[in-house]
């Protein structure tokens, strides 16, 4: 075994580097600036944390996040590996100690937020530290084209002229073509090696369902995963404080997060979810940057996020231990018009053009019959090769298509007559009510009731007109006229469709049930003894409130299932099992061995496929 791997194994209890991590941290150690795209859970801190064990003196990570800084931290020193923080929740005495321990060369790793590191005198601080190397986490932060712009970060250029022949570390788990060479440019990286992980994250399973009770849809997806830890993400603060009540009612435990909470409130929301005792979060976006819980095993998007890069940052908090997650999207036309008005308030136009590329985008996402998967590489410019995902619900229940010219010709045509005998558009709805004959205040006074395709829909639902409208929207054939009202018009593609009565073929709607469990295996899934695995969370649980850490600290869930799998009862059997490094094996083996052991007194081993 090599010298990298061996204090991976010894020292993190990984038994093999994950994708890319090894070239990045050899390139590291041979002085190189390095750019490195990582997808959430792509296991980004071990290209820093493990070269700087490699290397003497010091390593500084700059990170935007506090509460981020304290879990690595935490579980650095639960592996054994002399790493500290500085920020603004320490105690001055707490500072300083810390201080006089970095002037002493008492660290290998400090984490620090990017303001504190532009103090003065702190240039001077760091040429004397012996610093080695720095890691900038986070780094799309540097740049106004990404999506998390933080005007603090715009400094740290500076600080290649503090530490001139210190190798820097770009890392981000989200960023398009723009934003990377952005990032290389404003950090000054010289040369940089570069690598980009695939974007692709096998263990997640994408599913849209139109929004229909979504609360109630919400109760059923939950109670379905009872147990399990999750994030509701809302548009709106009063959403996640009226979501989480609805759920603490029916005996879910569920606590709300967004910007408006007091700081002490939502820290407190934050810490309880990350300590396990309480499994549901509803949040604004504001929650996640810096999440590290690796045990989020579903996502739930109730209201349409604005672009897919947000999306794909959202749902990328699942799954981070790579065990299977659900990610589930409530969709319905509603949340489009909310968010085309937010778009119409925008005061600059070339803001408004982008956000409604971006929403177009999204939209596109929502609706379509294909992969879902292929939909969120190709927007990161990553092809998928496969025909079929296996891991979204368009791939593992295919919708029927039918042949839809008739209805395509009744909704183009009736868009048509309204705005030839008006001079004006309309939108979806009325469009619909014009269809199906409804006897409205609006289609009186305007004499739509008189139009040849008054009526002409009344076959078929105003729902099933909802999705047939949608359907037309993504093949091209109708458009939202740009404006005040998102009112619809007929493209060019539409009219020669409709004159030359060309055949469309449709794309039969979403089921509105919401997404079930499936038995099949799933890329990612450690089959165990599940009731064991029970018992080891609860100690885990346990052993972590001692020590005041999460629970993932101790032991992350893909360590308990494969202990659940594999039965160790003595100690020596536990060095083949993932996460189990040489101080956590001395530290918490005898315990979590004893506890098998006295399962298996009153209770058979299951026999699993290896």
């Amino acid at each position: 075994m090599d010298d990298l791997l061996f204090r991976l194994k010894t020292t993190f209890g990984y038994g093999a580097f994950r994708p890319l991590q090894r070239e990045i941290i050899e390139a590291s150690l041979a002085g190189r600036d390095v750019f490195a795209l990582l997808p959430t859970g792509g296991g980004k801190s071990m290209c820093f944390q493990l070269p700087a064990l490699e290397r003497p003196g010091l390593t500084v990570v700059v990170s935007p996040l506090i509460a981020l800084m304290k879990d690595q931290v935490d579980q650095l020193q639960a592996a054994g590996v002399a790493a500290t923080y500085l920020n603004s929740t320490l105690s001055a005495e707490a500072a300083r100690t810390r201080l006089a321990g970095l002037h002493r060369n008492e660290w290998r790793l400090l984490y620090v937020a990017p303001e504190r590191l532009m103090l003065d005198g702190w240039q001077e601080n760091l040429r004397k530290w012996n610093v080695q190397s720095l890691a900038i986490d986070e780094a799309h932060c540097i740049s106004e084209w990404g999506h998390d712009f933080r005007p603090e970060y715009r400094q740290l250029s500076k600080l290649r002229d503090t530490l001139p022949d210190v190798p820097v570390m770009a890392l981000t788990a989200t960023a398009t073509t723009r934003v990377r060479a952005d990032i290389v440019e404003r950090l000054k990286l010289r040369d940089p090696a570069v690598f980009v992980a695939s974007f692709n994250r096998p263990n997640l399973a994408y599913r849209v369902v139109p929004k229909d009770q979504p609360q109630r849809q919400l109760i059923d997806f939950i109670r379905r995963r009872e147990g399990e830890s999750g994030i509701v993400y809302c548009a709106s603060r009063a959403a996640t404080e009226r979501l989480a009540e609805a759920l603490s009612a029916r005996g879910l435990r569920a606590r709300p997060y967004h910007a408006g909470l007091d700081a002490a409130e939502r820290s407190g929301n934050q810490e309880a979810f990350l300590r396990d005792e309480v499994p549901i979060i509803c949040a604004t976006i504001a929650f996640g940057m810096g999440i590290n819980k690796p045990n989020v095993r579903w996502i739930v998007h109730h209201d349409l996020p604005k672009n897919l890069e947000g999306y794909y940052q959202e749902t990328g908090r699942a799954g981070r231990d790579g065990l299977p997650a659900d990610c589930l999207l409530l969709y319905s036309a509603g949340d489009v018009a909310k968010q085309l008005h937010f778009i119409d308030e925008m005061s600059d136009p070339a803001e408004q053009q982008v956000a409604r590329r971006q929403l177009s985008t999204m939209l596109h996402y929502a609706e379509t019959g294909g992969c879902r998967r292929r939909e969120v590489l190709g927007y990161f410019g990553e092809a998928f090769e496969h025909d079929n995902c296996g891991g979204c619900d368009n791939c593992l229940e295919p919708r029927e298509t039918y042949d839809g010219t008739l209805a395509a010709q009744k909704f183009l045509s009736c868009i048509i007559r309204i705005a030839q005998a008006s001079r004006f558009s309309v939108g979806m709805n009325h469009v619909i009510e014009v269809l199906t004959g409804a006897e409205t205040e609006k289609i009186r006074r305007w004499g739509h009731d008189r139009l040849t395709t008054y009526g002409i829909g009344r076959d078929l639902s105003r729902r099933d007109w909802s999705g047939i409208g949608r359907e037309l929207l993504r093949l091209g054939l109708v458009a939202v006229e740009e404006g005040e009202f998102a009112t619809l018009v007929v493209t060019e593609e539409g009219a020669s469709t409709l004159r030359e009565r060309r055949r469309v073929t449709l794309t039969k709607s979403m089921d509105v049930p919401v997404a079930t469990r499936r038995k099949s295996t799933r890329s990612g899934e450690v089959e165990c003894d599940e009731i064991l695995f029970g018992e080891l969370r609860r100690l885990r649980k346990k052993l972590a409130d001692e020590r005041g850490v999460p629970a993932y600290v101790i032991f992350g869930d893909v360590t308990l299932r494969e202990m659940a799998r594999e039965y160790p009862i003595e100690l020596e059997q536990l060095e083949g099992i993932t996460g189990v490094g040489a101080r956590k094996l001395e530290e918490y083996g005898a315990v979590f061995v004893a506890t098998i052991a006295e399962y298996l007194g009153s209770n058979s081993r299951l026999e699993f496929h290896h």
